[in-house]
């Protein structure tokens, strides 16, 4: 007995040895960004790089912040961020349990339709996007990176999964009952949702946080650019600049970051609910 728990203790420390080792090899690239920002100018191009700034100094973040207008293009993308994040937890609840629940014509074969699109690459459908968005007039204007972002296939599958849990009869009785479909909706379907609400609402979130391809197409104006466009177009004014670089890069990540290990454990509870039920 005790060799069996001695071999099983022995097991369990090589897992999480291995765990921990694989972890410290993934976290050493954001270590290192962080660590670089907060060095002297030049001091990152150095052979070997160092590992700590020798002086620690916060230049860095004073002059993105100060010189580069860096603020506004952050304050554009939580805007940005946030209205993205609103509508589509609206648009794709609404048609989630419309899917899930409502019976209408066609139903299957237009959410079947919208499952095919899921293997449509999104560069694919860029072209003719932003030429509708030119034909309504959104082009250089924050409607135009938001409005196509309102509505998402899987925002909708994962809401219709999670909602084909809920139970008819309760549906049914609130009917019997008087009420109408958006007092079900808003009083009973709503918070009952919560879990993979959350979870959709992180997984928005963080996309429209770190999108950088449809706002480049979409935004012209620099005063406009969310945030990884303007860190993009830094990098091309200060290429040797690293350390400036990488306050940007530690700016840009670690609200999302530090927004995923905060909600981390709803966003795994939405995500395995929504697979398993329904």
């Amino acid at each position: 007995m005790s060799a069996e728990v001695g071999q099983s203790r022995w097991h369990a420390w090589l897992v999480n040895g291995a765990l921990l080792a694989l972890a410290a090899v993934s976290l050493m690239p954001l270590l290192w960004m962080l660590s670089v920002s907060f060095m002297p100018a030049g001091e990152a191009s150095r052979f070997p790089p160092p590992l700590l700034p020798s002086t620690a100094t916060w230049d860095n973040y004073l002059e993105m912040f100060g010189r580069t207008g860096m603020a506004r293009n952050f304050a554009n993308s939580l805007v940005v961020s946030v209205a993205i994040t609103v509508g589509s937890l609206l648009f794709n609840t609404l048609a989630g349990y419309a899917f899930a629940k409502l019976r209408f014509a066609g139903r299957e074969r237009v959410f079947q339709g919208l499952l095919a699109a899921l293997v449509v690459p999104a560069q694919v459908a860029m072209l003719p996007l932003f030429l509708l968005m030119k034909q309504l007039g959104l082009v250089n204007s924050y409607g135009g990176v938001v409005l196509p972002a309102l509505a998402g296939v899987f925002g909708i599958f994962l809401v219709r999964q999670y909602a084909r849990s809920i139970p008819d009869e309760l549906l049914e009785a609130a009917r019997i009952d008087g009420a109408g479909e958006w007092r079900i909706f808003f009083r009973i379907v709503l918070p009952m949702l919560k879990p993979v609400l959350v979870t959709l609402a992180i997984f928005t979130f963080m996309a429209a946080w770190n999108d950088f391809m449809w706002p480049l197409i979409v935004l012209t104006d620099q005063e406009q650019y969310t945030l990884p466009v303007a860190l993009a177009s830094l990098s091309r004014e200060h290429i040797m600049d690293v350390e400036m670089m990488m306050a940007g890069a530690v700016v840009t990540v670690l609200p999302v970051l530090g927004l995923f290990l905060a909600l981390q454990r709803y966003y795994m509870q939405g995500l395995l609910l929504g697979s398993v039920k329904g």
